[in-house]
């Protein structure tokens, strides 16, 4: 039985490879050298060349990358590598607790060294190559070592407190440790920019002047109660723009990249955030909240009816029923389903951004919208012309051109 399982996991890893080949694929069939006339008025001819070969470097590279990641998951099963470090872990400790965090912490350790050079060429390299890169050597060491604190300090305690919790409680382990993980989503949801991005970003009261008073005019006009406007200095690692909405009631903000100030238009600005807004108005980021809970309370059962199996360990190797092992046994035949659950929450996501763009373009502009939109497109050398089935599995926004001709359609029927 275990054998079965074990090449039920290998034939799962080797169709999400292929699956993810077939995607790439897809796509490399809509590249054109030539501007296509349906990007006429967006791209002009010089910068779609430009985004095409951003297309192909990053296709190229995340073709590399890929292979390496899956070469290694491969080794990993096939060599009993798993089961390897398990033991290893096992001759120092057999704390359920402290084995749980050496075990993940030496697969996240090993995953992040395979990973980092990959991410130093793309940072440094291939960014750098296409103008967006600003960031600093300085500046990517620092956020290496904040992120392995936050890892260490936030998914080390979570784990721990899980692992405490399922030998203390057992077939109530699920929903204790559901219940934890929802506060710990709900307060990080709440105060996320408050203590996690200024480890990272500085962020700023926005100043007062034409785009504070445009955007609280809009605020006030459509009944948002907003009082936290702030600009980030996302220009100390990429020119790309980008803009987002956070918290939840007085904590909620939005917040504005510098590059997004640069490159935008006051009214496009506005418009920008009328579609965040209407995310809000919509109830669209407190539906997506409590889908997220009940998936994860779904997941944290499921996982608790196969987590003790020592069928879960010995399909990885070892003779040793573990928590951590039954957990990775797990992610691994939970990936097929977790693909499915990401294909409709994808659906659900799209529809929800051609509810934002309707109230942007109700409540404030279309012209402003959608020059907006084409603007970020262009700055950020977007691939507007994914193949349909990439945009049915990964996409959680539609394509702009889909976007614009939604906004035309919205426009002519207001009129």
């Amino acid at each position: 039985m275990a054998s079965t399982l074990f090449i039920l996991i290998l034939c799962i890893v080797i169709f999400n490879y292929v699956f993810g080949l077939l995607l790439t694929y897809l796509d490399s069939t809509k590249w054109s050298n030539t501007l296509p006339v349906e990007l006429q008025g967006i791209y002009d001819a010089e910068k779609y060349r430009k985004s095409q070969d951003y297309e192909k470097v990053n296709t190229r590279f995340s073709l590399f990358s890929t292979a390496i990641s899956f070469g290694a998951l491969i080794l990993m099963l096939v060599l009993g590598g798993f089961a390897w470090i398990d033991e290893w872990v096992r001759s120092y400790t057999v704390n359920p607790i402290l084995m749980t965090l050496m075990f993940f912490g030496i697969i996240g350790l090993a995953s992040d060294l395979l990973s980092t050079p990959l991410d130093i060429y793309d940072t440094f390299v291939i960014e750098q190559k296409f103008g967006f890169n600003t960031t600093t050597p300085k500046t990517y060491l620092l956020d290496k070592l904040k992120s392995y604190m936050l890892a260490a300090l936030l998914g080390g305690g979570l784990m721990s407190f899980i692992v405490w919790i399922y030998g203390a409680t057992g077939e109530w382990f699920w929903f204790i440790a559901w219940m934890a993980i929802t506060v710990f989503t709900l307060f990080m949801s709440v105060f996320y920019s408050n203590l996690i991005v200024p480890l990272f970003n500085k962020q700023k009261p926005l100043e007062a002047g034409e785009l504070r008073n445009a955007i609280e005019e809009f605020s006030a006009k459509t009944g948002f109660k907003l009082k936290n406007i702030y600009s980030i200095d996302g220009s100390k690692r990429s020119k790309k723009a980008n803009a987002y909405f956070t918290g939840f009631g007085p904590k909620k903000r939005i917040v504005l990249y510098d590059t997004l100030m640069k490159d935008l238009s006051t009214d496009e600005i506005v418009a920008v955030l009328a579609h965040e807004i209407g995310h809000y108005k919509k109830k669209h980021v407190l539906y997506g909240l409590i889908t997220s809970i009940i998936s994860t309370g779904i997941i944290f059962y499921i996982m608790s009816l196969f987590i003790g199996n020592p069928l879960m360990a010995a399909a990885l190797g070892s003779v040793h029923a573990s928590f951590h092992l039954g957990i990775m046994a797990f992610a691994l035949l939970y990936s097929p389903i977790s693909m499915v659950t990401g294909i409709i929450g994808s659906y659900f996501s799209r529809r929800n951004e051609y509810v934002a763009d309707k109230f942007a373009v109700e409540k404030f502009s279309a012209e402003s919208m959608k020059n907006g939109l084409k603007k970020l497109s262009v700055i950020n050398l977007s691939n507007l012309r994914p193949h349909p089935l990439t945009v049915f599995v990964n996409y959680s926004h539609p394509t702009l051109l889909q976007r614009l001709e939604t906004i035309d359609k919205i426009s002519a029927k207001s009129q």
